[in-house]
């Protein structure tokens, strides 16, 4: 960077140009006094100037000086745990606008000083840094977690979200940020709720470069578009009270207004039609059974609600050590086996994974980990979807020993053949990560669902869980009330297809969004072909 000497040199150069410009325009001042006064008003405007410049640079230097100190000791506490630090989702949505808007905003603050190796090396490094995909990508999952885990706006701001080790808030720029978001997407219902966020922040005091007329603009109009014409008009005033002559909310007034004498009139007009009607004890309808939607099954199940297993079923469910038949591998060492539930049976193995196999299979993933995709059940083309947020990579058998020793265990445990088996994925969930419910078979409609691979179904799921997650994270069941919650180190099976071959439409499953923390799993899909002796066809449908 050119130092603060340098630059008043490059400036007095600069107002020396435009003095000489001044004095070519009116040679020979010298003999005329009452042209010379013109040059002292000149000068005392150029020094005015100068001083302006001056002063624009101390308090450059000063921001740049503020944003190093804040970065400094952000960075020096996030690289010491950073998959902990990015586990709470506002810390990794905050990473995600820093380095889209917020860096970019810093190199046009001292992009003049083009010469600074800072800022070739920002400018090379920045086609690197998130899109405005990404910053858009963890604004929504947070306003999914939001909706999943029944977050008000307040509670996510503050960062006090359960299971959290580095507490982090929310400023007035992060909650408008939000709420733009969702704007853009025409999602009224939660551009009201992080504008409001941002309202109350601002109303305690918080200082901020976004004012209350903007925020309260974008408040007043997506509450008129959820039909609360009444508050939208509320807060239009407002508005009004701050700046009078915003010609915007000044035409909502007169249309609100007009709107809201409408609507009373026509609730009035409704009352004096209507005559109270006494229906007779015949013509009263039995009430049907409600039932719920998946979504909110597995809304609910996510949060720990939801179906619960009665206390019979729940006294069938045992622990015990299981060396599969006596497997010569475990006689001697059996694992312990616990049931999580009985129908479909999903059995979870417990210390059945090491923690340096973990971090050998990570570190495998690692480099190759991209966006995880989903057969599209119409073409069968693989592609990206809304509702799996994760990124995944697949090991082989020969590209290392413990990814070997991992298949043998599986399949030493299950009896089952693993030739057949597709290589072991590895999958990280990213902000407010998820997997909304699917089947891991394909069902009858899919004919040729894994028709390439030339080994039939998938006849069963070994999912390993290779961190522990501090909220959220879990899998579940929607239609039967199941939920499996990550534990390092342990694996969950089940079968996807009864003996027959048919597909049990029970599994359905779901991985729930991850709330607080950084969940690791690895999965082993098992195929039909090869396992004709190992577990023989049933001749029932669901046997």
């Amino acid at each position: 960077m050119l130092s603060f000497r340098m630059k008043l040199q490059c400036w007095y150069f600069v107002l020396l140009s435009c003095l000489l410009q001044c004095l070519s325009a009116h040679n020979d001042f010298f003999t005329s006094i009452g042209q010379m006064t013109d040059l002292l008003y000149t000068e005392k405007d150029l020094v005015t100037s100068l001083k302006d410049y001056i002063k624009a640079e101390e308090n450059k230097l000063q921001q740049v000086k503020q944003w190093a100190d804040k970065l400094d000791s952000l960075t020096r506490t996030a690289t010491q745990d950073p998959e902990g630090f990015l586990g709470h989702p506002v810390n990794a949505f905050k990473l995600m606008k820093r380095l889209n808007t917020e860096w970019g905003d810093l190199e046009s603050l001292v992009l003049r000083d083009t010469t600074d190796g800072f800022i070739s090396n920002l400018t090379i490094q920045r086609q690197y840094f998130p899109t405005d995909e990404d910053q858009t990508g963890a604004a929504k999952a947070l306003l999914r977690l939001q909706d999943t885990y029944r977050l008000d706006a307040n509670t996510i701001s503050t960062g006090d979200l359960p299971g959290v080790t580095y507490k982090s808030s929310m400023t007035v720029e992060d909650c408008y940020e939000l709420g733009k978001i969702a704007y853009s997407d025409v999602d009224y219902y939660h551009t009201e709720l992080w504008m409001a966020q941002a309202l109350r922040q601002l109303d305690q005091g918080e200082e901020s470069s976004i004012d209350k007329v903007t925020v309260l603009d974008y408040l007043s109009y997506a509450i008129y578009q959820q039909g609360e014409i009444e508050r939208a008009l509320e807060y239009t005033r407002r508005l009004l009270a701050l700046d009078p002559e915003h010609q915007r909310a000044k035409g909502n007034l007169k249309y609100f207004e007009f709107q809201l004498g409408k609507q009373k009139k026509a609730e009035e007009a409704k009352s004096q039609n209507e005559k109270p009607r006494e229906k007779r004890a015949s013509e009263k309808q039995p009430k049907k059974k409600e039932t719920i939607p998946e979504r909110k099954k597995y809304e609910m199940l996510c949060r720990g609600e939801g179906i619960k297993m009665t206390p019979r079923r729940q006294s069938r469910l045992f622990c015990r050590y299981y060396d599969n038949n006596r497997n010569p591998q475990y006689i001697l060492a059996p694992v312990k086996q616990e049931d999580e539930w009985d129908r479909p049976y999903i059995v979870r193995y417990l210390d059945i994974i090491s923690s340096s196999e973990i971090e050998k299979v990570k570190q495998l993933a690692k480099p190759r980990l991209r966006r995880a995709t989903i057969s599209n059940p119409v073409t069968g083309v693989l592609e990206t979807a809304s509702y799996r947020i994760s990124k995944s990579a697949w090991l082989t058998a020969y590209e290392h020993p413990v990814i070997e020793r991992i298949n043998q265990r599986i399949e030493d445990l299950t009896g089952l053949e693993m030739d057949t088996a597709e290589e072991l994925q590895v999958a990280n969930y990213g902000v407010g990560g998820q997997y909304e419910p699917h089947f891991d078979f394909g069902r009858k409609d899919e004919p040729d669902a894994f028709k390439e691979l030339g080994t039939g179904n998938r006849i069963a799921t070994w999912l390993f869980y290779m961190s522990d997650v501090s909220a959220g994270g879990a899998t579940v069941f929607p239609d039967v009330g199941a939920a499996v919650w990550p534990r390092k180190g342990t694996a969950v099976f089940w079968y996807n297809l009864f003996a027959s071959g048919e597909g049990d439409y029970s599994t359905r499953h779901a991985a729930c969004p991850v709330l607080v923390g950084n969940k690791w799993v690895s999965n082993k899909w098992i195929h039909e072909r090869g396992q004709e002796w190992r577990r023989p066809c049933g001749l029932k449908e669901t046997e």
